[in-house]
């Protein structure tokens, strides 16, 4: 089940779905500090509304 558009938090694969690009894109992006991130425990998150808006949607 995909609850990408319901999470606050989403996984680089869960982001590049939502957003409709492939998963090395957000990698890119995280690099270049375009994508911020957040470490959840072991895992590094992708807050969905700074996501949407470096894609130039209104969250």
């Amino acid at each position: 089940m995909n609850r990408s558009q319901d999470c606050l938090a989403l996984t680089i694969k869960d982001a590049a779905k939502l957003v409709g690009v492939d998963y090395r894109t957000i990698k890119l992006g995280i690099e270049s500090g375009t994508i911020p991130t957040v470490q959840l425990g072991p895992r590094r998150m992708i807050p969905r509304v700074p996501l949407l808006r470096a894609f130039g949607v209104d969250a």
